[in-house]
């Protein structure tokens, strides 16, 4: 045999080694039910490629997991007929984390810290194979890629390194080998060289699996002979080809743990089957919780299809809109060829049509749960919210559907986030606007002079803080005939007629009184502000920015700039003033006094610069706004 080589497991496994070994987790079950799923899909792997290249099944036809136990030496062998791996698939897939999840596991790992909290983050980052150190003090996995006469042994015991070495194996595929820890009830460790316990364990985990999964058992005669007999322990029966009906709550759980890797409960569950002219089935799950990558440019995601039980793609973007990407399950469909390209697949009015209506199955199980399960929508809402708000621009046929289901936080209530409907059922008599602001942070917003007129008045505002929210709003202009109106864009005019009217005469009639002043401000800020004017807007704040009707927010200006997509275009903002205030009253004075005052100059720039800070934007200057703070408080105080 070749000599071995050693190597070093990157520092996320080595991590995540330490934690599966020391796991508190107590349900350690689980680690047949992942090597399990693995092996069936490194069957539906050499399934999907052996209907265009038959050479890859080498005479043998048959996919099958076997699981074989040695009592005397305590060893569990979990084998498969599949597609085995290359020497660099098993190096990268076994000895490290895919790099582009591994400085998000390395700070889930810190953030988590215990021990207990280790299966979340394998079901997260799908890394079941692990789990066999829970049980096992050394693993050893042998295999063969189909079409390869190259073999691979590898081996570890979970202790930072392990070692690689070429190796002789006559059939493809792999077998795992795990040399059993000790029986430990108190600790959750069963005795898994026990038939019967690993046939409750499949039977509980992996009944659905679509290949049989055969445990060679031991007979002991009546004459005390002993003889070898295989004994298939899985039903083999798809999940999703049974009726709703027969199918148990745990079955299904069980089913998205397999297809999903993740480890936790599914949110809910939509079976059903589809009947006329172009028959499938389908059986898709919300999961409770966002996979690590939602949000990764580059991650793969999709549901696995299916052609009469074949799978034929294990993650395809095509069956549901990107903004629905988090969800997870089977497609399978009668009608469609099995070996379809997927360029094919893109163009097949099959696949647009099972589109079609998944779509619109997934969001009316959104609607009901938002209508009849509060929690369970929150819980939805909270992990996959930003995903869901993508749809109102990027599916135009679905948007009247989408829209109700967006929930934003307001200035109504401090905890709660609120409906857009709900919204609207709540508005003053006469209101015809839909007030809005947008902003980083609630604290930004409620402390924004842009929303001081509209609490004093009792108008609520929706609280928009997602950056994906600045994009919404591109495509989400109105609501039930009552248009969107940003608090901090254009002209703003709340109340009644009679009140609307008497504030623009109020207004009027001090343009002339305040006109030397503007002009001098106009004058004097004009590399950053194209126009000043007086504003009913403010009650408490000397000042205010605010942009045109139509041009990017400052919140949307500073998101461009932060993602580096080129450069964000900056627009000169128009400065408002609250007549009322006592500073602006005081700069009115001293203005008509002397047009040259030093501390009218000071006072100009720090104005623009609180007003700058108010709606969250970097200074143009700090130091010029640092020195006239300075000057002016020398000169007052």
């Amino acid at each position: 045999m070749a000599a071995a080589e050693t190597l070093a497991f990157q520092a996320e496994t080595k991590e995540l080694l330490r934690l599966m070994i020391h796991s508190l987790y107590t349900e350690k079950d689980i680690f047949l039910r992942e090597l399990i799923s693995n092996a069936s899909d490194a069957l539906d792997r050499l399934r999907f490629e052996s209907l265009t290249n038959n050479e890859l099944l080498e005479g043998n036809d048959k996919f099958e997991i076997r699981i074989e136990v040695n009592k005397e030496d305590r060893t569990l062998t979990i084998s498969d007929s599949g597609i085995g791996m290359s020497r660099e698939e098993v190096v990268a897939n076994i000895g490290t984390i895919a790099k582009s999840g591994t400085g998000e596991l390395r700070r889930r790992l810190q953030e988590k810290g215990s021990a207990a909290d280790v299966a979340d983050l394998i079901g997260q980052f799908g890394v079941g194979f692990y789990s066999a150190f829970m049980v096992a003090d050394k693993v050893k996995l042998t295999t063969r890629r189909a079409g390869s006469t190259e073999a691979i042994e590898w081996e570890s015991e979970g202790s930072g390194t392990y070692s690689i070495r070429d190796t002789d194996k006559r059939d493809r595929g792999t077998s795992i080998t795990l040399y059993l820890r000790p029986a430990d009830h108190d600790n959750g460790i069963e005795d898994y060289t026990d038939d019967w316990r690993i046939t409750s364990v499949v039977k509980k985990h992996s009944d659905f699996i679509a290949y049989p999964v055969i445990l060679k058992k031991e007979i002991k005669e009546k004459d005390q002979e002993t003889r070898w007999e295989d004994s298939t322990l899985n039903s083999m029966k798809p999940i999703w080809k049974r009726s709703p009906s027969e199918v148990t709550a745990e079955e299904y759980t069980e089913f998205y743990k397999h297809v999903s890797h993740d480890w936790t409960e599914p949110l809910k569950t939509i079976h059903f089957r589809a009947e006329g002219t172009f028959e499938y089935e389908a059986l898709l799950y919300i999961p409770s919780k966002a996979p690590w990558d939602l949000y990764y440019v580059g991650s793969e995601m999709g549901l696995r299809l299916f052609a009469r039980r074949v799978m034929i793609m294990e993650k395809c973007e095509d069956l549901l809109p990107h903004y629905l990407r988090f969800m997870r399950g089977v497609v399978d469909a009668s009608d469609l060829p099995l070996n379809i390209s997927r360029q094919r697949l893109q163009q097949d009015h099959h696949i647009s049509r099972i589109r079609k209506r998944l779509t619109g199955k997934v969001l009316d199980t959104f609607k009901d749960l938002h209508d009849k399960e509060s929690d369970k929508y929150l819980t939805l809402w909270t992990e996959f919210g930003r995903a869901i708000k993508e749809g109102v621009g990027a599916d135009y046929d679905n948007r009247d559907k989408i829209v109700p289901l967006l929930l934003f936080a307001s200035s109504n209530d401090p905890e709660k986030l609120t409906s857009v409907k709900d919204y609207v059922e709540r508005m003053k008599s006469g209101q015809e606007q839909i007030l809005y602001m947008t902003g980083e942070s609630r604290v930004m917003i409620e402390n924004s002079p842009h929303i001081e007129a509209a609490k004093a008045k009792g108008y609520e505002v929706l609280y928009m803080m997602d950056p994906v929210d600045e994009l919404v709003l591109q495509h989400f202009t109105e609501f039930e005939s009552k248009k969107l109106k940003s608090v901090g864009k254009g002209e703003i005019e709340l109340g009644t007629e009679e009140e609307k009217q008497e504030a623009q005469k109020e207004l009027k009639s001090k343009e002339e009184e305040f006109r030397p002043l503007i002009e001098f401000l106009q004058t004097k800020l004009a590399d950053h502000v194209k126009q000043v004017r007086l504003s009913s807007r403010l009650t408490t704040s000397p000042a205010c920015l605010v942009v045109d009707e139509h041009e990017y927010s400052p919140m949307l200006e500073r998101a461009l700039k932060k993602s580096g997509a080129g450069e964000a275009p900056e627009h000169k903002r128009v400065m408002e003033l609250n007549p009322k205030h006592p500073l602006i009253e005081r700069m009115k004075r001293r203005q008509a006094a002397s047009a040259d005052d030093s501390l009218l100059n000071n006072a100009a720039e720090v104005l623009l610069g609180l007003s700058l800070l108010a709606e969250g934007s970097e200074l143009p200057d700090a130091a010029r706004f640092n020195r006239a703070t300075t000057e002016m408080l020398g000169q007052v105080m």
